[in-house]
């Protein structure tokens, strides 16, 4: 009773005081003018403040956004051995966890920043009437005011809002900052601002900033060095300069008084701070492998898989924090770089300055800027990309991307301001060097997985994108043979079989009339085994087993291999159709994978920034691979991946076949490389392209030399001295890397003694590894081993080797008195393709 008598008491007392206040109102309103007014204004000032509230917050960011928020981090690239190659971004970007960060630069920050910051609810209200107070008196001078924001009120900006500088944009950060302490904690706001704060040189976040800043993390940073970092919000893009050294120091030594203030150091360590210089580093570019042609093929991959962007996806290119494991194999890289580089130096020889790397328009003003503008570079021993500043009379100069101009040597008359060259220090200045105009690409490649290790797709990828292993479209030549004589072996023929070395003519039609095929250099004559034609690259004999076979099987097996779709013309089995390093690296891994296709990958696979796989090349299924405990059965295995495109039988033939291209065929010169090797050379015509593809068991590598706008390479150039040199030099160079194992024959295979150039089978030889041995061992499916060779087989052999010594002593006798031309190697070693005539 006695509560509710005094619930009845404070009602009562409310009722009388609302109705006194209501009496005093009215008497007023009644009575004074000037109360009306006043009490008129005052509501229409609150109604004013009302609708501008809401406005300002009806549009805002929502704040729980920030929950579910993910720093947008740059892709990071390893390698095949999980070191980090390369990464992909445009801003410097690391995210820490909060623990992570040093409690000593926490407390620098909120020094120089917010010391108030776990004691306001978001706006600090002295700080805020501070900024208004200095932004009126700066109204009009163009002068930008203090900020007087909280730590909270920039992650509202840098996160939420951008930075426009408005009042409105900064009622609206007090308007969210209220919103962000509601939503998250302390140590979270802390943990967001420290990983997305600006700090300059491109770097966002103090781990980035510590980086370009001290090439140093964070917990490895000097009291002074933190101190400096908490400067850099305030100008990041000042503070960092070497003319503004004095406002540095000046900020960073207040910052660490405001430390000592806070009781966060002791006077001692800060005194002991401030005698310390900035030590700051230069700025670096990011870190990468030499590897630019296989890094932007990885990255045109993952931006057709994931976007670029973040409004792409969450997983994009440039903001998603990927990881990413290639199969870039950073020794053979470089080994395959340098083999490459060395042949296209190696054939501009003495051929002098070939053209700029590009020109420059001096009438778009600086032209050193425009330089540093183009992204163009090089890594070549100790060149340098530079721009002509000035050319013609006595004294040319260059110009480098660090500002600086040096007189340039060696300048032909043809230079001319605003070429962009490629120069090497010489004296007190730089001596002009030619860049190729000659080009070509090389890949190598993992035969058991398609896996890529390593891809050259020219002389620098700083001088151009273009890819020339996987964008190139190039005639083949005769490296497209083989996969004739494939077709051949799947439809009858033998290694052993006997095919005619002679003109072989058709009819085209009305229109075209008749079309002859010859060898490479002329020749021909006479009824060779398979072996032979394949080792010497005869034109004759490989238009003769591709119409044997049908033309439209040839076509097919160029088309199962991927190396490209042609009409059923006996020109494209001498390689008349065009294709790409990479489809023809593959198609040969394919034969030495006993004829099974994997498709050609640079990715291994993906990871999200929380190291979630999202995307693999493997994309065979393991069944209960990921059993919590074993059921006792036998140990799950995966599949047979790849696609079964050949019989494995006709692969390996093919492939013995090819080693004999190697012992005594036109690539010859790659036997003093002493190991178990295939391959095939190719010449188009012209010449204008040198091809090579070939390897051993574990390694396939493909590559060519040619024009990017083909023309004549010169007379003398076959793929035997100028491509197949950059394949001897790359194993040179990863000798260790490869094993010697043999090839090894698929169920099914029979080795036979055979007579070489008969084909006949013998039973009497032992096959030696002298090249030039008369019985060797071939490989047979069952039931297609020749037969026996007998007296009279080898009286004829004989004879046609006498017959065949005259004709070759009458055509030499011919050259002797005839005009003078090229002088040709012995047959044994010159490779017989050519292109079509």
């Amino acid at each position: 009773m006695a509560e509710q008598s005094r619930l009845q008491t404070i009602r009562q007392r409310m009722r009388d005081d609302l109705t006194a206040a209501r009496g005093w109102f009215v008497r007023n309103w009644r009575e004074h003018r000037w109360f009306r007014w006043g009490s008129a204004l005052l509501a229409l000032g609150v109604i004013v403040l009302v609708l501008g509230w809401t406005l300002l917050a009806r549009g805002l960011p929502d704040a729980e956004s920030l929950l579910d928020y993910e720093t947008p981090l740059p892709t990071v690239v390893r390698g095949v051995d999980g070191e980090i190659v390369h990464s992909y971004a445009r801003e410097r970007r690391v995210q820490l966890q909060y623990v992570d960060f040093p409690t000593t630069l926490v407390e620098a920050f909120l020094a120089a920043e917010d010391k108030t910051f776990f004691s306001h609810g978001g706006v600090d209200l002295a700080g805020t009437a501070n900024a208004v107070f200095d932004y009126a008196s700066k109204m009009g001078s163009g002068e930008r005011a203090v900020g007087g924001s909280t730590i909270t009120q920039q992650v509202a900006k840098n996160v939420l809002l951008g930075d426009e500088y408005s009042v409105t944009r900064k009622l609206k950060e007090m308007i969210l900052a209220r919103r962000i302490e509601d939503v998250l904690s302390k140590r979270e706001i802390l943990e967001l601002y420290l990983n997305e704060i600006p700090l300059g040189r491109r770097s966002f976040g103090v781990q980035a900033a510590s980086r370009a800043y001290f090439d140093k993390d964070v917990g490895d940073l000097d009291l002074h060095e933190m101190a400096f970092l908490a400067i850099l919000p305030k100008a990041p893009e000042r503070y960092g300069r070497p003319q503004h050294e004095q406002l540095a120091l000046a900020r960073r030594n207040f910052v660490i008084d405001q430390m000592v203030a806070n009781e966060f150091i002791t006077p001692e360590q800060g005194t002991s701070a401030r005698r310390e210089d900035l030590g700051l580093v230069q700025q670096r570019q990011e870190r990468s492998a030499d590897a630019g042609y296989f890094l932007e093929e990885v990255r045109r991959q993952l931006i057709d898989k994931f976007g670029e962007t973040a409004e792409d996806s969450g997983n994009s290119v440039y903001a998603g924090g990927l990881w990413v494991r290639t199969s870039l194999d950073m020794e053979l890289q470089d080994a395959a770089r340098d083999a490459l580089r060395t042949q296209l130096l190696s054939y501009q020889g003495n051929r002098g300055w070939s053209g700029p790397v590009a020109t420059l328009n001096p009438d778009n003003g600086d032209l050193i800027g425009q330089l540093r503008s183009s992204n163009l570079g090089i890594n070549y021993e100790d060149w340098r990309i530079g721009v002509v500043t000035q050319a013609g009379g006595s004294s040319p100069t260059i110009g480098l991307t660090n500002g600086e101009t040096y007189p340039l040597t060696g300048a032909p008359d043809a230079l001319k301001v605003g070429d962009v060259v490629a120069a090497q220090p010489a004296g007190d200045g730089y001596r002009l060097r030619a860049v190729p105009e000659v080009s070509g690409a090389f890949l190598a490649q993992n035969p058991q997985t398609g896996r890529v290790l390593a891809m050259q797709g020219g002389f620098d990828a700083r001088l151009g994108s273009f890819n020339r292993a996987t964008q190139a479209l190039r005639q083949p030549g005769s490296t497209i043979k083989p996969f004739v004589y494939a077709t051949g072996l799947e439809h009858g023929l033998t290694p052993a079989s006997q095919v005619p070395d002679q003109t072989f003519c058709y009819y085209q039609g009305a229109n075209l009339g008749e079309k002859c095929f010859r060898n490479f250099g002329g020749g021909g004559g006479g009824v060779h085994t398979m072996r032979w034609g394949l080792e010497q690259s005869r034109n004759l004999m490989t238009v003769h087993i591709a119409m044997d076979a049908g033309m439209p099987n040839v076509i097919k097996t160029f088309e199962q291999l991927n190396i490209g779709s042609y009409e059923p013309y006996p020109a494209f089995a001498l390689g008349a159709g065009d294709t790409t390093v990479e489809r023809m690296v593959n198609a040969y891994s394919a034969l030495v994978n006993w004829g099974r296709l994997h498709q050609p990958s640079v990715i291994d696979y993906v990871q999200d920034r929380r190291g979630k796989v999202i995307w693999r090349s493997d994309q065979r299924e393991c069944t209960n691979c990921n059993m919590p405990e074993w059921d006792g059965q036998p140990m799950p295995r995966l599949g047979i991946a790849g696609k079964q495109v050949m019989d494995p039988r006709t692969a390996f033939q093919t492939v013995h076949m090819l080693e004999g291209v190697v012992t005594r065929g036109t690539a010859v010169r790659l036997r003093a490389l002493e190991m178990p090797l295939f391959g095939k050379t190719g010449t188009t015509s012209g010449p204008t392209d040198a091809w090579f593809v070939g390897g051993s068991p574990q390694i396939v590598a493909g590559m060519y030399v040619g024009f990017d706008q083909p023309r004549n390479l010169g007379g003398w150039v076959q793929g035997g001295n100028t491509a197949a040199p950059i394949f001897k030099r790359f194993v040179e160079a990863s000798r260790e890397r490869w094993d010697g194992d043999e090839f090894v024959a698929p169920a099914g295979v029979r080795m036979v003694r055979i007579d070489r150039r008969s084909g006949k089978r013998v039973f009497d030889g032992t096959p030696s590894d002298d090249p030039k041995a008369a019985v060797i061992w071939e490989a047979f499916k069952p039931d297609t081993e020749p037969a026996r060779a007998t007296r009279q087989d080898e009286i004829a052999a004989k004879r046609n080797a006498i017959l065949e010594q005259i004709r070759r002593g009458r055509v030499a006798q011919t050259r002797s008195t005839a005009p003078a031309r090229r002088e040709e190697a012995p047959s044994d070693f010159v490779e017989q393709q050519g292109g079509i005539y």
